[in-house]
């Protein structure tokens, strides 16, 4: 089966299984973009936590942009490496009001994607997960972020090499789908649930899974155990 036929199928199967999930901005593109810098290697609950704190305790963008490193540490303590995503924070938005003037990134919108992923990803701390999280999610850009669920079920069914890794996937798995945002958002969105309730990291549920037949670490690991 050709790779693009195959990633047709699991969308189809995925969007069956989860649904269509109408792509409609969850957040304002700042809070997104600090949002997504909380949520590595942290819960979504957590991460929202961290965030609320944050706001609560400074206020403003320039008052998180001003604060001393362990203040804003402290604030942010519900997401795991805090004192490491604090600097991180200050910094981008020193980069972003020192380029603008102000703490908006709404002129994403008008660039063309390359520049845009380029723009966001010269920013200290942030990779292509979190650029195309907010090109997608804020302005409907056809990009397709690569969290580790996407990740791991991508290469678990054959969507990419088991040497990928989520780096690399991007432009890989990107090449597969059609350059539609809304196609790209439920695919992020299906497989990220798939990979947090099927497909899980340890022992996945194969049984509950409907891409068996076409998965290749069900075909050689668990068909032939």
């Amino acid at each position: 089966m050709e790779l693009i036929e195959k990633t047709t199928l699991v969308y189809a199967r995925m969007l069956e299984r989860y649904g269509n999930h109408p792509l409609t901005p969850r957040r304002e593109p700042m809070h997104e973009l600090i949002s997504t810098m909380l949520s590595h290697r942290t819960t979504e609950a957590n991460e929202a936590r961290a965030y609320q704190r944050m706001w609560q305790r400074f206020g403003s963008w320039a008052a998180i942009r001003t604060a001393a490193d362990s203040d804003l540490a402290a604030a942010i303590q519900p997401a795991n490496f805090a004192e490491a995503k604090a600097p991180k924070i200050k910094a981008v938005l020193e980069r972003i009001y020192q380029a603008h003037g102000s703490y908006s990134i709404d002129f994403l919108q008008e660039l063309p994607v390359e520049e845009g992923m380029a723009w966001l990803t010269d920013l200290p701390g942030i990779g292509p997960k979190t650029a195309s999280l907010v090109l997608l999610f804020c302005f409907k850009k056809p990009v397709l972020p690569v969290d580790t669920h996407v990740h791991r079920v991508s290469q678990r069914v054959g969507l990419i090499a088991p040497k990928v890794n989520p780096t690399q996937a991007h432009p890989l798995l990107l090449a597969l789908l059609p350059a539609d945002a809304q196609v790209l958002f439920n695919f992020h969105i299906n497989l990220l649930r798939h990979g947090q309730r099927v497909c899980v990291w340890r022992s996945p549920r194969c049984e509950r899974c409907p891409l068996t037949d076409i998965c290749n670490y069900y075909q050689e690991a668990v068909r032939q155990a």
